[in-house]
């Protein structure tokens, strides 16, 4: 009775890890669960494509509960995990080429009680953000993945250094010169 209680209780992720490391599979699915958004992102913003940036999240997270074991005690799992997925969309990436145009999930913020867009408004924010996508897409692949790593996913410098196996100073000057072509693309468009 006592254990179906601490069961339900809200876990650590370093708990977590150490659940999964020693076979709980509840665990991990929790893991997965936690980390598939974000997994499924990071590779679809390698791959371009929503059928193998899925393949690649679902294979990564595979791997990486084959190699949980290996994962230094006390790290972050998310910037190792999603270093699993990266790698994983690369290899899918190279093996398919196929790219379909870069689909951004841009997902309006709901806050309770706010009031509705006037539709002038919404029409502009809808332009807007196809001009942005575009500009986006129209970028080279490493200042696509910077911008989209840092801006879109949200990921830390670190984590993007991680996720994409650059060096820190790298991931910094690539996102400071693609930031830079993307505002040219912007004015352009504009």
């Amino acid at each position: 009775m006592y254990e179906a209680v601490v069961e339900s209780l809200p876990t650590s992720e370093l708990d977590l890890v150490a659940r999964a490391r020693g076979g709980n599979t509840d665990a991990y699915s929790q893991i997965v669960r936690e980390y598939q958004d974000i997994a499924f992102r990071t590779a679809f913003l390698i791959t371009r494509n929503a059928a193998d940036a899925e393949d690649a999240a679902q294979e990564g997270f595979v791997k990486a509960h084959r190699a949980i074991g290996r994962l230094r005690p006390g790290a972050p799992i998310r910037p190792w995990l999603l270093t699993i997925v990266a790698n994983e969309a690369r290899n899918r990436g190279r093996s398919s080429r196929r790219r379909d145009s870069l689909r951004l999930r841009v997902e309006a913020d709901a806050r309770v009680g706010a009031s509705a867009p006037l539709p002038e408004d919404a029409a502009i924010a809808g332009e807007r953000r196809r001009a942005l996508v575009a500009a986006i897409e129209g970028l080279r692949d490493d200042d696509r993945l910077a911008i989209g790593c840092r801006y879109l996913l949200e990921l830390s410098e670190d984590e993007t250094a991680a996720t994409l196996g650059w060096p820190k100073g790298t991931v910094k000057s690539r996102t400071h010169r693609a930031l830079g072509r993307l505002r040219e693309a912007m004015g352009e468009l504009e």
